[in-house]
Order: C-alpha cells, then structure tokens, then sequence
C-alpha cells in the first residue's frame, strides 16, 4: 500500500495498492485479479472520481502509444494513456489537433472520455464524446469490447462513465483541421452578470471559444469576457516560460487578503489587453499549465473546486443568487470561471455538459466552514434543477446526484460490478 495525494485538490492521503500496466494486451489479466479497482490518469481530478481507498489503482499512464494515425481524414487511434498534450504537440504541426480541450493539457484520453470533459467552445464542438468514433473497452469478467456504435447504450454509458462501464483500452478520436498553433483572442472587460450574458448569448461563429474570469470577491462582480479563434498567422515559437510551486506551505496562499489584492491586479493588468491579438494555443486553451503544482499553492489542507452547471430558464437569477451568496460569506475564489455552453446535449449518461451555464470555483478546505457555504450553494443549484461536475467533486450530497443526473439508474446496467472508486461508493453505493 502507498500512501499519498493522489488527487490533486489534495484532499485525500488514504493508501492505495497502486498496479502498473504497460501493455494494452496485459489489461484483461491485470482485470480479473481479485479485488475492485479503478483506473487512475494523469492524476488531475480535483476529487475522488479516480480514487478507490484502501483498494487497487490501475495506473494508465504508461499506455501512452499512438496506434494509427490518418493524416487526410484526422483520424487518430491511440491507447488511453496519451496525454492530450502530447496529441496537441504532435497533431498541429501536421494540421490537426483535438476539437475539445479541457482547461489542461494534462489530462489522459481515458480520463478525457470517462468525464466527457468540455471546453471553450461547446456551442460549435460539443463536449469530448462527440467526437469519439470508437472504444475498445476490457471489462472485469475478461470480456474485451469493440464499441463502434455512438448511440448503443454501452457506448453512451462509457462517455461521461466515471470509469465504471470497463477499462478503456483504446480510443479511435477525430481530430480538426486547424491552420496552425496561433489563436487571435480578445478580451471585454464588464461589470454586471447582466453584462456577462450580453456578451454570452451574442455568439458568433467566427470566434468560437468563448470565456469568462470574475472577480468574486464583490457583487456585482467586474468580469473579463474572453474570446478566440483560429489564426492563420504565425509568429515565432514562444519560449516555454514554466514556473513552479516547489513545495506546499502549511496554511493557504489563497486567502482574503490575496484575494483582495490579485484580483483587482489581475482584472486591470487584462483589461488593458482588450485589442485584439495573437497568442499562442498553450495559454490561451491552458493558462494554468505554465505553473507547475500549482495546487500547492492551497497548503497542506488541500481545497475545492466546485463546478456547478444552471439551465437556460434559471441562469441568470442562478448565477446572481451563488455570487451573492459567496461574497457575503466572505470567501471568493481565485479562479471564478464562467461559460454558457450551447445547445448540443452530451452523448453519455453521466455527462456534465448540457445547455446551460457553468461556473466554477476553487475554495481552500477550511473544514466545515467551507462545507456550510457548499451546502448553501447547493440549495440553489437544486432549486435552480442544475447539477455538479462530478470530475472536480468530492463532497456532493446523494440527493443533489441523482436530480442532476436522472438517468444514474439507467447506467447502472452498463456499469462493471467489478470496478469501484470513492465517488462510486458514495454517489452510487457500490
């Protein structure tokens, strides 16, 4: 057994029997040994979604080869462990990269299918299973699937499944052409969630990715509303400016008094960036990425993020409601990400991204203060008939669950009674 955060809100410390694969063949016998078990990533769940205390880890990254690659379709098949940086880097300088891109590059494809995670641009792509062409998936009975049906049951269980329909030995992924690795972006500055929506609703294809920071530490909020699309220009390579969190310190560097002093430096130092210009895809799809463990940043208590998504009917009065409410508790966040998604509805039965707006927010843990501003978020998001990403949970009342996601009955037939994680035991019971 080892002990260690494995999940990186660092809220966990539980020891795990951690097993390594390093071929996609060897799966199915590393499967029926005794003993449930979960797949285990890149590590970059915020919560216990990839976490099975006390029981077995299969750790995927070393399943980390390209199978196939089209280069006139952009057709990728590749094992489940490649990172979605690695594609990117690979992909762009033949002229392709993925449609759909979380907030991190490091993040697996297996992790990326299990969440179904979204991105920047959900009113033109979608969310990442819609642009999964197949899954071959090993089950614990030693059952080895290729699913190449998006509408089978099976299938739509496995996008947004948590982990739990199998283990995802493969992906085959279309890609999309794209003219090279810069991105034109523009920054509007607003001051009113009536602003935000302004500029949400008014989308326009030519710029597709679409994004909002706010500033949470007042109400009502000042905010940037980003934009982006595609360039064909090119500029020079960008030196790789990484820097790094060396250590975590004993108590949170994200607290009232730095919030009260980045925010406002942050809001004006991007403001003045309004024009339009060119940057690179790195930090413009993943601005965290160039700090290395910045979670440390929380301190040895670790923190939240709770990703909250509200529909069309109740977005506004949602959003207003959940700001007002962490202002007057008098813990804002670092990072307060808004995103109005469009109007496809994600494929798998678990999927998070839906139409609707989501805002996400990260909270240092401080014990059960922190858990009495959720359970008040959480009244609202209920009454509002929205749902929690469950990638980034780690603390979501059961009854919230299943009217977020009223088809978690339905998945309970696809699931592999054999596969069990934290999140599982405590959304699902088993």
């Amino acid at each position: 057994m080892i002990s260690a955060s494995l999940c990186w809100g660092g809220l966990s410390h539980d020891p795990h029997e951690l097993e390594y694969v390093w071929q996609r063949d060897l799966l199915p016998h590393v499967l029926a040994e005794p003993g449930k078990i979960i797949a285990h990533g890149a590590g970059r769940s915020y919560g216990d979604v990839a976490l099975n205390p006390g029981g077995r880890l299969l750790m995927t990254e070393r399943l980390d080869q390209f199978i196939s690659f089209d280069a006139i379709s952009g057709i990728l098949e590749c094992e489940s462990g490649v990172l979605l940086g690695t594609i990117q880097r690979l992909m762009i300088v033949r002229g392709w990269m993925l449609p759909v891109s979380p907030g991190t590059q490091w993040v697996t494809v297996g992790g990326a299918i299990a969440n179904d995670v979204h991105g920047k641009n959900h009113d033109d792509a979608g969310s990442f299973g819609h642009h999964v062409l197949s899954l071959r998936l090993v089950r614990t009975d030693g059952q080895l699937l290729n699913l190449v049906d998006p509408d089978a049951p099976l299938f739509r269980a496995t996008l947004g499944g948590l982990g739990l329909t199998g283990m995802i030995q493969s992906a085959r992924l279309k890609l999309m052409r794209v003219p090279g690795a810069w991105m034109e972006q523009e920054i509007q500055p607003f001051h009113h969630v009536d602003d935000y929506f302004q500029l949400a609703h008014q989308h326009d294809p030519q710029w597709p990715y679409t994004v909002a920071w706010l500033d949470c530490t007042r109400y009502p909020p000042r905010g940037l509303f980003m934009r982006g699309k595609h360039s064909p220009l090119a500029d020079q390579i960008p030196k790789e400016k990484h820097r790094r969190m060396p250590w975590s310190p004993p108590f949170s560097l994200v607290n009232r008094l730095s919030l009260h002093l980045f925010n406002p430096l942050y809001y004006h130092t991007n403001r003045l960036k309004a024009s339009p210009r060119l940057v690179h895809y790195q930090p413009f799809l993943y601005p965290l990425d160039h700090i290395q463990n910045w979670n440390r940043m929380y301190g040895r208590k670790g923190f939240y993020q709770y990703q909250c998504l509200v529909p069309p009917h109740s977005e506004r009065e949602a959003v207003k409601a959940l700001l007002q409410t962490i202002v007057r508790s008098g813990r804002g966040s670092f990072l307060a990400v808004l995103k109005t998604f469009g109007q496809r509805t994600s494929p798998g039965m678990l999927s998070f991204a839906r139409p609707g707006t989501t805002l996400a927010l990260d909270f240092p843990n401080e014990s059960m203060q922190t858990e009495r501003l959720f359970q008040r978020l959480d009244r609202i998001i209920q009454e509002a008939g929205g749902c929690i990403y469950m990638a980034k949970d780690a603390r979501m009342p059961v009854a919230l669950f299943r009217t977020g996601y009223p088809d978690w009955e339905r998945f309970l037939d696809y699931r592999d009674p054999g596969l069990s994680s934290a999140l599982s035991r405590r959304l699902l019971g088993c």
